[in-house]
């Protein structure tokens, strides 16, 4: 089970952490992707980290003010969120699949969160 937090309401130029954590599995061996969906809008992968967190993806939209990370030992996989746009209120899910090379996963994720909404305002 994925779990995500730290979503919230914040002004335009701000930050959020944004967490992802696994319960009942390790994520050591998934790759992970922060998924982000706007009302009408199709879901679109903002990052995504391989299991070691050496490999990273950025959407150009968000390269150079997001930063996923990960730490195996707590389970858990972070995306921090600066210079936010105004948007939403969108979604943000985590998503995860088992991956047996270090590898970035772009799609067909085999695990979803519930997703936490993110609204910045302007």
């Amino acid at each position: 089970q994925l779990v995500e937090s730290g979503g919230g309401v914040v002004q335009a130029g701000g930050s959020l952490r944004l967490s992802c954590a696994a319960s009942g599995r390790t994520f050591s061996n998934h790759a992970v992707g922060w998924v982000r969906q706007n009302p009408g809008k199709e879901r679109e992968l903002v990052a995504a980290i391989s299991w070691s967190g050496v490999n990273t993806y950025y959407a150009e939209s968000v390269k150079g003010r997001f930063t996923i990370s990960r730490d195996n030992a707590k389970n858990t996989v972070y995306l921090d969120m600066n210079s936010l746009k105004p948007e939403g209120p969108a979604v943000y899910y985590c998503a995860a699949r088992r991956v047996f090379t270090d590898v970035v996963v772009r799609n067909d994720y085999d695990s979803w969160g519930q997703g936490t909404q993110v609204t910045v305002s302007s």
